[in-house]
């Protein structure tokens, strides 16, 4: 019976080979494979408490990540409310420079796992020419009359 036991047990290790990723290292090849395509990031957004955390594949766009830490955020019920239109806010890497990540490239290319997440700067709108005159005119005429004001000394009696 022991020999018969073995005999079993060395055809299934044998079949196990046989079959498409049976055998353990070929598990262990497709396990490494899913493993480099996703990772862990860390994004902290500006004014609030503490970063979120979530998982991310390495083909994931700047964009997408913005809209999910965004409705994660909403999600918490964090504060300050943030809103939830991506396209007001940038992704920056925290611990590369000043540039804000490209919205359309992968998150991976980047090969950063902490992040910050900030509002837009606001642009305000252009002047037009006749604004701009006007307020040049008004800016000559301030210092006129105040050239007039420090030039007359009027004291007044109480």
């Amino acid at each position: 019976m022991k020999g018969s036991r073995s005999e079993k047990m060395g055809l299934t290790t044998q079949k196990q080979k046989g079959k498409k990723g049976g055998c353990f290292d070929c598990q262990k090849e497709s396990i490494n494979k899913e493993e480099n395509k996703r990772f862990l990031i860390i994004v902290s957004v500006l004014g609030s408490a503490g970063p979120i955390r979530f998982l991310v594949n390495e083909e994931d766009m700047v964009s997408g990540i913005i809209d999910t830490v965004l409705k994660q955020y909403a999600k918490e019920g964090r504060l300050p409310i943030l809103g939830s239109d991506p396209n007001k806010f940038v992704l920056y890497c925290a611990n590369a420079g000043f540039d804000a990540l490209n919205p359309w490239e992968e998150i991976g290319s980047s090969g950063a796992r902490n992040f910050v997440l900030c509002k837009k700067p606001e642009q305000q709108p252009n002047m037009t020419e006749a604004r701009a005159e006007i307020i040049s005119r008004k800016g000559g005429a301030t210092w006129k009359t105040w050239l007039n004001k420090s030039l007359s000394f009027k004291i007044s009696s109480h």
